[in-house]
């Protein structure tokens, strides 16, 4: 008897706070307008008059009322949640890109779940199967590989994509997936010219893997300067190794060490240039003077950095908004084509790059 009374006012008590609690339909009624209205200015449709919205926005302030997630993805089958897929986000890249996307996806209403593949295409496998089981609306990937797998055989029809960020083989041109990068060939040409004009001819490239198509661009622009400036490309000057502070320190430890060794290195992200920076310091090497340093993303690594760091600027945070942006007006029924938006790149010079000596 004890337990049954105690488990009536339990049941009391969460009647009175649900009673207590607002719905769309209170707000209806107090703004004088229907449910579907409340839910245009919600969802920030663009179908509603000012001064209507004004209302409705009043009405919810002095409700507090609260929108219902359960009850909207019931009525709607849409969970208002978006999944971003990236390599790593310690990388202060792709921390920024994330910034992006939550702050347009939060304007619009929706949610984010982020997920760190760590270039792995197995486990970026299993991330997307397990987000599609979880009813996610949309996927914005910036992908593993060029020659990604995952990506090609998605579902395109029934779960919108954007490749953010990173292009695959023939992404643009089966015309299934939105694309947002940016102009990795100019920005590796933009890096490489500023280090010839400065003087240098003895520049060494390191890159992050090889499978990951911004590295081929970034090499395609490096040799297009070289060519330009009528140097000659040296096949030994050109590395590869991962986007980790700890592999641009271990191959510029490497290069600096070499006889013939170079006058000024190009890094294909900012944590690799930390990494080389590191690796001058170590062996006795001053930054400019003995070493210019050019990076690439103008993360905020670039800033602190001692010296700070020449580098290329890419749009990351705008990336990933307009990213976001365009799979929310997508999976609201935009009718539009499949885009490819390549976002300008533009060299930043700092204190890590001079004449040579």
């Amino acid at each position: 008897m004890f337990l049954f009374s105690e488990n009536c006012k339990r049941l009391h008590v969460i009647m009175e706070v649900d009673a207590m609690s607002k719905t769309i339909y209170d707000v209806a009624k107090k703004a004088g307008v229907s449910i579907a209205t409340v839910s245009r200015v919600l969802n920030k449709k663009d179908n509603v008059s000012d001064e209507t919205k004004k209302r409705v926005l009043n009405a919810i302030k002095e409700l507090d009322y609260v929108p219902n997630m359960v009850a909207s993805a019931l009525m709607t089958k849409k969970m208002f949640t978006l999944s971003l897929l990236i390599p790593d986000i310690s990388n202060p890249y792709f921390s920024e890109i994330a910034r992006g996307v939550e702050d347009a996806a939060n304007n619009y209403n929706y949610n984010v779940i982020v997920c760190n593949t760590d270039y792995d295409l197995k486990k970026e496998a299993i991330y997307l199967n397990l987000l599609r089981q979880k009813s996610v609306d949309g996927f914005i990937v910036s992908s593993a590989t060029y020659n990604d797998e995952n990506i090609c055989n998605f579902d395109h029809k029934k779960y919108p994509l954007v490749l953010l960020g990173r292009e695959i083989e023939g992404a643009e041109e089966n015309k299934k997936i939105d694309i947002i990068v940016s102009n990795n060939v100019c920005g590796g040409y933009l890096a490489t010219e500023h280090l010839i004009e400065l003087g240098h001819r003895k520049i060494d490239l390191i890159l992050g893997p090889k499978e990951i198509k911004v590295n081929q661009e970034r090499e395609k622009g490096y040799r297009k300067a070289l060519q330009d400036y009528e140097i000659t490309v040296d096949e030994n000057r050109i590395h590869s190794g991962e986007f980790k502070i700890k592999s641009g320190y271990s191959k510029a430890l490497e290069i600096l060490q070499k006889k013939d060794r170079p006058t000024a290195i190009f890094a294909g992200s900012d944590v690799i240039a930390i990494g080389v920076l590191k690796a001058a310091r170590v062996l006795g090497f001053k930054v400019p003077g003995d070493l210019s340093v050019v990076g690439y993303d103008n993360t905020i690594l670039a800033e602190i950095a001692d010296p700070p760091l020449t580098t290329i600027n890419q749009q990351m945070y705008r990336m990933g908004y307009l990213a976001a942006e365009m799979l929310i007006k997508r999976l609201r029924g935009a009718k539009r084509p499949i885009q490819r938006i390549v976002f300008d790149t533009e060299l930043v010079v700092r204190k890590s790059s001079s004449r040579p000596r």
